[in-house]
């Protein structure tokens, strides 16, 4: 691994030791502060959506490159301004993790032991293209009680610092320490590798964008992750689906957003149904603009099907294209999940409980869902006011990460005078 140039360390130094100091004043912010900066960035976020639209404009012509995918992720329009400042004030009524008593017992010589929630202390978050990350993450972690350090790509960096502004406008006017807030001071990729190394002065990198940005981090760091690589979202037709529901149901997931981490990749379909529903599913998505790669059993009953291969299966198309697989049932929907997936979201449409159990019990991804879109895997819609990634790993946090997934713990132990023997 190479050396971090000194500029690029010393930058990150800085930075991270002021968010630290930040942080510990943030930790014991009375909710009522926090509440108050998260309003007051909202409100400025309305105020200067002008300033900021332009912003996102200069970043657009600037990314000529951006796929369609990472485009849609990067564009600012009023509509989404709004949603992001109306995503703070949620953040801001939602209940505060800080202090939280997540458990309490008594133990036989009278010791009371109590499991509290605390801050995180200071997290990194490495990110491309959607600007919206900086407040989302922001208002998280400032919620939470942790400092954030934000580095964002150079695609959305105008967009981003504009946001980020009245974050740190809304920490100002409740008289917080605005460094909980940060965004990175240079571009350089070298500081991103400092992040990575920065273990006793950041306590979480998550990083949130495309699987070539999530697994060099993954492998650089020497600080804790939270993370997936890729959203291989799977959507099973069960034999016992409702028709009419499975076509509205992976129309959604597919071709609601294709960009995001939650579309559906991978059409799986029971070969009891598929005869009589596949075409219909193909017409619906074809009338959308989706195009296909199938397997030798679908392409037998849709000829017209491109022939898929296995690396299309394993393929995250971040676009109008699907994945399709006739399947033998339960265990051979799993089967195929297991073999390709990234254990992100999956889905089942079925009237059968059974059925349905069955999937959800054998799944090992973050998120399962019974006749829903796998677009549903979203912070906003698990009620959470906000996200600030996905994780598909099997510690501390699986799923949308909102502001119980932001918090650790720790012991407080109550005595009356009380030693050991």
């Amino acid at each position: 691994m190479n050396a971090i140039p000194q500029d690029a360390a010393r930058l990150l130094d800085t930075a991270a030791r002021a968010a630290r100091a930040a942080a510990a004043t943030l930790a014991r912010a009375p909710s009522a502060a926090k509440d108050a900066a998260l309003a007051a960035a909202a409100a400025r976020l309305r105020e200067t959506a002008p300033a900021l639209l332009v912003a996102n404009a200069a970043d657009l012509e600037a990314a000529p490159d951006l796929t369609p995918a990472y485009r849609d992720r990067a564009t600012l329009t009023p509509a989404r301004i709004e949603a992001i400042a109306a995503g703070l004030e949620q953040v801001a009524a939602l209940p505060d993790p800080v202090g939280r008593v997540l458990a309490e017992w008594t133990r036989p010589n009278g010791l009371v032991i109590r499991r509290v929630a605390q801050p995180l202390g200071v997290i990194g978050m490495i990110f491309e293209s959607r600007p919206n990350v900086t407040a989302d993450a922001g208002a998280l972690c400032l919620k939470a009680g942790s400092a954030v350090l934000l580095r964002g790509g150079s695609e959305s960096a105008r967009s981003a610092a504009a946001i980020a502004e009245c974050l740190r406008h809304g920490l100002r006017v409740a008289k917080l320490p605005e460094d909980a807030v940060q965004l990175a001071p240079t571009q350089d990729r070298a500081f991103v590798g400092a992040m990575l190394r920065a273990s006793g002065l950041i306590d979480l990198i998550v990083p949130r964008g495309g699987k070539g940005l999530v697994t060099r981090v993954m492998e650089e760091a020497r600080v804790p992750v939270l993370a997936h690589a890729e959203g291989l979202c799977h959507t099973y037709i069960h034999a016992a689906a409702d028709p009419a529901m499975a076509r509205s149901i992976l129309a959604n997931a597919k071709m609601r957003r294709t960009g995001i981490c939650g579309a559906t990749e991978t059409l799986l379909i029971d070969a009891a149904i598929a005869p009589s529903l596949l075409p219909l599913l193909v017409a619906d998505l074809a009338a959308l603009g989706c195009a296909f790669r199938a397997e030798d059993r679908a392409r037998a009953i849709c000829p017209d099907l491109p022939a898929a291969t296995e690396h299309d299966f394993a393929t995250e198309w971040l676009d109008a294209m699907l994945s399709v697989k006739v399947v033998d049932g339960v265990e051979d929907a799993l089967a195929h999940i297991a073999r390709f997936g990234s254990e992100h979201t999956e889905a089942i449409v079925t009237q059968d409980e059974a059925a349905a159990r069955a999937f959800l019990d054998g799944l090992g991804s973050a998120v399962g869902m019974w006749n829903a879109s796998t677009q549903f895997c979203d912070g906003f819609e698990f009620g959470f006011g906000a996200e600030i990634g996905i994780a598909t790993g099997r510690m501390h946090a699986r799923g949308p990460v909102g502001l119980e997934q932001l918090c650790t713990f720790r012991y407080q132990v109550i005595g009356t005078g009380q030693t050991r023997p």
